[in-house]
């Protein structure tokens, strides 16, 4: 990856990272009293439904280190999340697509002073599972263009020759698929979808959109409700946060000449081996997932969720609130939170340091 936006990142002085660096050791959860918070407000965000594991593991802990401050996350999904903070509703933003060059270059962010940029924080990194509900079949090997053609429609059953050719000694029915897809504006159809397009672009030749592009098969409300549908249906896919997998059926991608299961590893590994897109401000970190690598062991169906927040507030009131929450889910910690509660894949350091430096950035 393209680390060279920073030097060295300054560290962020916040009484509550002290605070909450000491209460992680507290297993009681109580605030000892040698470091109580001076922190205290209300921080609201709304967005990515991908994130609401790990924002309510990452609220609660945070909340108890400063027990005078409230915050509130609305999993909306990515695209509400997104129109919410340009029309300052919130404080920052969760979303599972950085906003693109034309809609930064249109402005209008209402919380942020005038001409500021904004800042956009790489902190919830996932797969997103293939997920299927098919009697007697748990795992499935698929190459890039076998799930382009399940979720275009044009591989209708579950024993077709393509499916079949990947997946030698599986007994696979003759069950007719029926493709899942999330109904709303999704951040993880933007990414789902844009692995389809780049992977295999004979077969999906439709346009990354967080909008599925097409009617067709079955379309349900946020994560939650794409999950319901798969593990209500009878031979039904779909994609999800993987967090969400549950007891369902996943797919190993192809990726080379192997099939790779999901994992937070192979996650983080695709990750840092992808560049930052080009052209961004020094607190921007969008980054341009490599979807067609063929290094060994990375997962190309990746969620890269963003913390999003104003590079400059236009009321400075909520700056060391926001500053030092952020700055709780960049830590080891606030990373091992979100792993532990939500499955995600922790950062790696070279990208903390890119992420602490930008927090610190904000004014």
């Amino acid at each position: 990856m393209n680390l060279k936006r920073f030097g060295v990142p300054t560290v962020i002085a916040v009484t509550a990272a002290i605070a909450l660096s000491s209460c992680a050791s507290n297993e009681g959860g109580a605030v000892p009293e040698e470091s109580a918070s001076s922190l205290s407000g209300n921080l609201v965000g709304a967005g990515a439904s991908s994130q609401d594991a790990a924002q309510q593991a990452w609220i609660a802990g945070f909340q108890t280190a400063n027990p005078d401050v409230t915050i509130d996350y609305d999993p909306s999904g990515s695209g509400a999340g997104r129109e919410t903070f340009l029309e300052g509703a919130s404080d920052f933003a969760g979303s599972d697509r950085a906003f693109n060059d034309e809609e930064i270059a249109a402005g209008g962010f209402a919380k942020c002073a005038a001409d500021s940029s904004i800042v956009e924080l790489p902190l919830y990194v996932s797969p997103i599972a293939v997920i299927f509900n098919l009697e007697g079949v748990d795992e499935l090997n698929l190459d890039a263009a076998t799930i382009a053609g399940i979720f275009a429609g044009t591989i209708t059953t579950w024993n077709d020759p393509a499916i079949a050719a990947l997946n030698d000694g599986v007994e696979l029915p003759d069950t007719a698929i029926t493709p899942v897809h999330r109904s709303d504006d999704s951040g993880t159809t933007e990414n789902f979808t844009e692995y389809l397009g780049a992977a295999a672009p004979d077969v999906w030749t439709y346009e990354a959109d967080g909008v599925w592009p097409f009617e067709g098969g079955e379309a349900a409300q946020g994560t939650s409700g794409v999950v319901d549908a798969v593990t209500n249906g009878t031979g039904t896919v779909g994609y999800a946060d993987a967090s969400r997998a549950g007891d369902l059926g996943t797919v190993a991608v192809q990726v080379g000449d192997e099939f790779v299961p999901y994992s937070p590893e192979a996650a983080s590994a695709i990750v840092d081996a992808s560049p930052f897109v080009e052209g961004r401000s020094e607190g921007d970190l969008a980054i341009e997932i490599d979807r067609t690598s063929e290094e060994a062991g990375v997962y190309p169906i990746v969620l890269v969720s963003y913390l999003i927040a104003c590079q400059q507030y236009e009321d400075p009131a909520n700056v060391e609130l926001v500053k030092a929450y952020l700055g709780y889910i960049a830590s080891e910690d606030g990373q091992a939170v979100a792993a532990e509660s939500a499955g995600s894949a922790p950062i790696s350091e070279a990208l903390r340091e890119k992420a602490v430096a930008a927090i610190d950035s904000i004014q």
